[in-house]
């Protein structure tokens, strides 16, 4: 199927969700075919990739970078980024904090949780939350706009049993106030997943192969 044909396929199954086109490794050219039918939120998940594409393409595109974030790759997402997806260290908290102060900037983040404690993914664990909320306090340049989570590879059911804790932590989080942290989004859901993650409360979901197709690469962690 085209572009065209699976984003029309998407958004067919989805209401007052945002959809997240995942653009990784993807030529321009294709990403102008989603941008001109409408698409206006790409995620990447390499700092220079994103950094590449900004500059390549139109400036009412919102970039979201949700992959594994280095501490010394930030600098360059300052003024570029609208939103990061993967937060998920008080140490990464705090360079955040320190590159986009120095810009005057504005960084806008989801706590990337580890609901499945894989190994093979980032994120904090759901224990460590509250300590981390308190550091997110502390900030002045650091905005939580909600919370994001990758789940382990399963069943439909399974899926929905790490679907649903995510919204609870969500939901308990809502009904709470706190400085810098408000929850608007919860970014849960990819390619083969999404509609159960849209029916367990997704507002946001991730898309890559099933807009643009299979990648060709070989390792790395899929991010949608």
């Amino acid at each position: 199927m085209s572009i065209e044909e699976n984003l029309n396929k998407i958004r067919e199954n989805i209401s007052n969700v945002t959809l997240v086109a995942v653009s990784k490794t993807k030529p321009i050219e294709d990403l102008k075919v989603a941008y001109d039918l409408g698409q206006k939120d790409f995620g990447e998940n390499k700092v220079q990739e994103l950094i590449d594409k900004v500059e390549a393409l139109p400036k009412d595109i919102r970039w979201h970078f949700i992959g594994n974030l280095q501490t010394n790759k930030v600098k360059y997402l300052v003024g570029k980024v609208f939103l990061i997806h993967s937060l998920s260290s008080i140490k990464l908290l705090r360079k955040i904090e320190d590159e986009f102060s120095k810009k005057n900037s504005v960084a806008n983040l989801l706590i990337q949780i580890n609901i499945g404690k894989e190994e093979t993914k980032g994120g904090i664990f759901e224990e460590d939350l509250e300590n981390f909320i308190i550091e997110i306090e502390k900030c002045n340049s650091c905005k939580v706009k909600g919370i994001m989570s990758i789940i382990p590879k399963g069943s439909n059911e399974e899926n929905r049993y790490y679907f649903r804790k995510i919204k609870n932590i969500y939901d308990d989080l809502s009904n709470r106030s706190f400085k810098n942290i408000t929850m608007e989004i919860l970014s849960m859901g990819m390619t083969h997943d999404y509609k159960i993650a849209i029916e367990e409360g997704s507002n946001l979901i991730r898309v890559g192969e099933g807009i643009f197709g299979k990648r060709n690469i070989v390792g790395g962690l899929t991010n949608g």
